[in-house]
């Protein structure tokens, strides 16, 4: 199917475009990568890839290293093949393809300086069963960064659910933003994990542009902060909630879990 400007109805996107539907919510609350929400979302709806969008994907710091590292893990040769970031932003069998020791490596060489004291429970998650899903970073390596800011347990955790990639289905659709039921993170004084569904406004389009296509009542999607950035077929719903689980387990279970350090 093709693309229409303004979000309309299309098929699966290329791996640039859909690595630019995941990165622009955060993008335009200016948490990550160059400033250039404006063209990454007038990209992704009009469906231009082209290489100044791939330009633009180097530039998200926090994310393509993790592209870099799997697709060399599997000897794919484009970070931004479909296959790849698919497997960080929603998940793939290429991700179990990452060693232990390659996942350490990279994390040492980003984060070691910037986490001090505290590099060596960030490592601990490695051998648990990590692995360079966008989920991890959220839970395990994000609270050790310094990034969430002090006070109330409902602020940390509001940005952790925020940023975190989640599914949902379609409730309703109004105008520009759909009605979805999905299911919080919540923290029970020891443990993250996920709380009973609820609905929640996500938004799918601004100004006429938007990231998803056509999303209907009763669709599945993901969401990434205030926004829905695709629909989910039963493949990727199930890879999205296998791959999220399995890193709640593992920022869970390790000795110093990283979400007690900024909820406890």
């Amino acid at each position: 199917m093709g693309t229409a400007p303004g979000g309309g109805t299309r098929g699966v996107l290329g791996g640039a475009l859909r690595f630019a539907a995941y990165a622009y919510p955060p993008n335009a609350l200016g948490y990550c990568g160059p400033d250039a929400a404006q063209q990454l979302l007038e990209q992704v709806a009009a469906g231009v890839d082209d290489p100044d969008l791939r330009r633009l994907a180097k530039g998200f710091e926090g994310a393509w290293p993790y592209l870099e590292l799997i697709a060399a893990a599997n000897r794919i040769g484009d970070p931004l093949d479909p296959r790849v970031v698919e497997a960080y932003w929603v998940g793939n069998s290429l991700l179990d393809r990452v060693t232990p020791r390659l996942l350490g490596d990279s994390l040492e060489t980003r984060f070691r300086d910037r986490v001090g004291r505290s590099w060596p429970r960030l490592v601990d998650a490695v051998p648990a069963g990590a692995v360079p899903h966008h989920s991890f970073h959220v839970f395990g390596v994000y609270p050790w960064l310094g990034l969430l800011r002090e006070g109330r347990v409902d602020e940390p955790l509001h940005v952790l659910d925020r940023c975190r990639v989640r599914w949902g289905q379609v409730v309703e659709v109004r105008g520009a933003e759909a009605v979805v039921r999905s299911r919080p993170l919540r923290w029970d004084g020891r443990r993250l994990g996920l709380g009973d569904a609820r609905e929640e406004r996500a938004l799918l389009r601004l100004d006429g542009r938007g990231l998803a296509g056509g999303v209907q009542a009763g669709d599945w999607c993901s969401l990434h902060w205030d926004w829905v950035c695709e629909r989910l077929d039963r493949r990727a719903l199930a890879a999205l909630r296998r791959y999220t689980l399995r890193q709640l387990t593992v920022a869970n279970s390790t000795p110093f879990p990283a979400p007690a350090a900024v909820l406890a």
